[in-house]
């Protein structure tokens, strides 16, 4: 039996990489005569240019650059012909700030600004993918415009915004509103975050002459950073379709006899153009069934199959509880996977 081994990453808890190691380990403990073939994935969060670089010969450059709270971080981009792969999680990533020092009204992008800078500095570049996702900031990209100015792009290099959130900048679906309270804002910051992000559009929208670039879907990618990229002329492509071709998804859909996708929550998000619904998109034209191995799982049979997901398996139900399955770690989710095998293997 050939299985595609797909996961996103578990949260802040395993890499994309990790996650499909640990689900070949449980599958091997049940199967071991079978077939694996390891795919992990991302839709531009963090992990983007780690799962490249494992399936694309490019070269990693690394550089230090200032993190979320201003603090010196280590961080790496891909270049892979003429285009730089760059990933705004290792700049300004939640992961990067404590759970006590969570303030998206302190953190900043200006990581990400110098890492676009490392990347425009690099000879024969001529294209810059900016995978947007994980964030623990909302300045709308101000930090990084700080760094970069109103015209950072030379003559024919162009930008694309890898993400699949289609939310604007501002309002109910925007980015403070949306993804503040994942970043440490309660319900008074939420409402000052969208006012600093209004005011920033004001000036940037009337600076540049570009009307309506708060209302197109992405702007709030990334707390706003999705913004900054458009109004320097980037344009939205979705993270997930890069990554899906960059590792040939679909062909090794095709070869495969079942594929196990996963991340750390499956949630109404999920079905939302995240990396689950991509894989499980995939294995539905190759006509070959697709399971979910998540740390907690919310999405409902009749939805998930909906999505072409034929069975979600939660860690948080195999260990007893969501803090059982955080603790796990990529324990849990082997554990989780030895019983998807003994229910699918033959």
């Amino acid at each position: 039996m050939r299985v595609l081994i797909a996961p996103d990453s578990f949260g802040e808890t395993l890499s994309a990489i990790e996650a499909a190691g640990a689900i070949a380990d449980g599958w091997r403990s049940v199967a071991p005569g079978d077939d694996l073939d390891l795919a992990p994935m991302s839709d531009g969060g963090p992990g983007f240019v780690d799962v490249l670089a494992a399936s694309l010969d490019g070269r990693l450059i690394e550089v230090e650059v200032e993190g979320p709270l201003g603090s010196p971080v280590g961080a790496a981009f891909l270049v892979v012909g003429e285009t730089a792969y760059v990933e705004s999680a290792q700049a300004c990533g939640l992961h990067l700030i404590p759970a006590a020092e969570r303030d998206p009204t302190r953190t900043t992008t200006r990581g990400v600004g110098q890492l676009l800078r490392a990347a425009l500095d690099q000879e024969g570049v001529r294209r810059i993918v900016v995978g947007l996702g994980g964030s623990g900031t909302n300045d709308g990209g101000r930090g990084a415009w700080d760094v970069l100015g109103d015209h950072p792009l030379p003559a024919g290099v162009t930008l694309v915004a890898a993400t699949d959130v289609d939310n604007p900048l501002l309002g109910p679906n925007g980015a403070s509103a949306v993804f503040g309270p994942q970043k440490g804002a309660d319900r008074a910051m939420v409402l000052d975050l969208d006012d600093r992000l209004r005011a920033w559009a004001d000036d940037i929208e009337a600076r540049l002459g570009l009307p309506g670039l708060r209302d197109r879907p992405g702007a709030g990618a990334a707390g706003g950073l999705g913004f900054a990229l458009y109004a320097w002329g980037g344009q939205r492509t979705p993270g997930f379709e890069i990554v899906a071709a960059a590792v040939r998804l679909a062909d090794r859909a095709d070869r495969a006899d079942l594929v196990i996708t996963g991340e750390g929550a499956f949630d109404a998000q999920s079905l939302r153009g995240k990396v689950p619904a991509g894989v499980a998109a995939s294995a539905q034209q190759a006509g070959v069934p697709c399971l979910v191995i998540a740390g907690r799982v919310e999405v409902g049979r009749r939805d998930a199959a909906a999505a072409g997901v034929e069975a979600s398996y939660s860690v948080a139900d195999t260990l007893g509880s969501p803090a059982a399955a955080l603790d796990a770690g990529a324990g849990g989710v082997r554990e989780t996977a030895t019983r998807v095998a003994r229910d699918w293997a033959r």
